[in-house]
């Protein structure tokens, strides 16, 4: 531990937790995503999310990314609020329609440009660049030919992630490839909540493995040019299913059948398919009549190359309880789950309605491990909430420490966890909720532009310092 207090910097704010047995060299970081920051709309190809934008009613504020935080005109401000903030690391993602416009051809330089400007701003400053390929915006000329539910994509893709990784990786050793696939699949293409807005378990299914076999060939092609020291990995947004614990005698074994498809769907089938080269069978069956002809032999093998590291991406866990059942089961957002919902938040739930859970992040990171002996190590690479409480964010500084303390307890219960990222460093364009919701360490007033650190800026910053080795006496 560090010579750093550990009483609150701010005060009436939590003391920070008990983070001992965080192992040595634990990296501390901070993230986001091109398309809800980066702005500059003119200097890109269109993507998924823009069309989504234009469709009348499905942005909860009527916004757009055209401007969002600006960050490719204001990075080095940015980079000047990672420095204060005492990071080890930036996580961001490439925007692919920036620097492949349409998804096929030669990287452009202008948009390489401004990636090249981010990563030496970044290393100059002493910041780590953890670069994320694919960040859900795909080129909408690639999904006017299917998008994700079409396995013409896996060869699109491969060959974005390879050549980025090749213009970038002289200065990058950090790679993930894709971020929540889950989410690009069954939210983008099951329940239509997210780009491109399709309501279809047929074309969830099919982009839930066309999503892996992109990610598993894109390792492939890295792995053969990369450097011995380049680290390789996905990121999933993972979390405990559990049942209501108040139900009627005769729907707990329904609830509890969905609670097990629920996991699959949400866990098993990423985690079985990346660590062990199989899909659960209870998945696969669910999914048979949409994964005809979809699965060719050898896919699962490319789909398990060997990783340096598992991304986690937490928010809460999942109650489920019994509803009333949808006329047909191909209407609900995921199949199986007719009859079936989310239980109301029985605690605290921060502005989006999501539950404080910070139990569920220390359990998902020592079931990766229990289950998968064999996993590489994890790394936490979103975790954050939302709340209306402007700059004094006390209920965010609160859910920050019980979640880092959650990391701490899984790391004493064996978990191999290297690293953490809050999400999200600002304020930000947050998907179909537009500027609605605020995540952001930093405020972001979206009329002027400004950065103003929130009392919870100060609040990590702190907890890291607590959490570091004391320098070494001088001599």
């Amino acid at each position: 531990m560090s010579n750093v207090s550990s009483e609150p910097v701010v005060p009436g704010a939590p003391t920070p937790p008990d983070l001992s047995g965080l192992p040595a060299g634990f990296l501390w970081g901070a993230a986001t995503a091109a398309f809800q920051i980066e702005g500059d709309v003119e200097h890109r190809g269109r993507s998924i999310w823009d069309r989504l934008c234009e469709r009348p009613g499905w942005i909860v504020d009527g916004s757009d990314a055209r401007v969002a935080c600006d960050h490719v005109n204001r990075y080095r401000g940015d980079v000047g609020l990672m420095r204060e903030l005492g990071l080890d690391a930036y996580r961001f993602s490439v925007a692919w329609p920036r620097v492949q416009p349409g998804g096929k051809g030669p990287l452009a330089a202008s948009g390489l440009a401004f990636y090249d400007r981010l990563v030496d701003a970044l290393l100059e400053g002493g910041i780590q660049p953890w670069i994320t390929q694919y960040h859900w915006d795909l080129p909408e000329e690639l999904q006017d030919a299917g998008g994700w539910a079409e396995r013409d994509v896996v060869d699109r893709f491969t060959d974005y992630a390879v050549s980025l990784h090749a213009a970038l990786g002289d200065r990058v050793r950090h790679w993930a490839t894709l971020n929540e696939p889950w989410c690009s699949a069954w939210l983008g293409y099951g329940s239509g909540e997210h780009a491109p807005g399709l309501a279809d378990h047929r074309l969830a299914a099919r982009a839930s493995h066309h999503l892996l076999l992109a990610h598993g060939r894109a390792v492939a092609g890295m792995r053969a040019q990369a450097p011995a020291d380049h680290q390789l990995g996905i990121i999933l947004n993972l979390f405990p299913v559990r049942m209501d614990g108040v139900l009627a005698a005769a729907d707990v074994r329904r609830v509890q059948d969905a609670v097990d498809r629920l996991d699959g769907l949400q866990n098993r089938w990423w985690l079985d398919a990346l660590l062990e080269g199989r899909y659960p069978a209870d998945v696969q069956a669910l999914l048979a009549t949409h994964l005809q002809g979809v699965v060719e032999d050898g896919d699962l093998g490319q789909i398990a190359q060997p990783l340096d590291f598992l991304g986690v991406n937490y928010y809460h866990d999942a109650v489920i309880t019994a509803a009333a059942p949808e006329a047909a089961d191909e209407r609900g957002p995921y199949p199986g789950m007719s009859g079936v919902g989310p239980a109301e938040p029985d605690g605290e739930a921060t502005s989006m309605g999501w539950p404080v859970t910070p139990h569920g992040l220390r359990d998902v990171l020592v079931r990766v491990g229990r289950e998968h002996p064999t996993a590489p190590p994890l790394v936490v690479t979103e975790n954050g909430s939302a709340w209306d409480d402007g700059l004094d964010d006390r209920r965010r500084v609160d859910y920050l420490y019980r979640h880092l303390a959650a990391v701490a307890d899984a790391v004493r219960a064996g978990a191999d966890v290297r690293g953490y990222f809050a999400w999200s460093l600002m304020d930000n364009f947050e998907w179909a909720c537009g500027y609605s919701q605020k995540f952001g360490l930093v405020e972001v007033d979206f009329d002027t532009l400004e950065r103003r650190p929130r009392a919870s800026f100060a609040a990590y910053r702190h907890a890291m310092d607590v959490s570091r080795p004391p320098p070494a006496p001088a001599r």
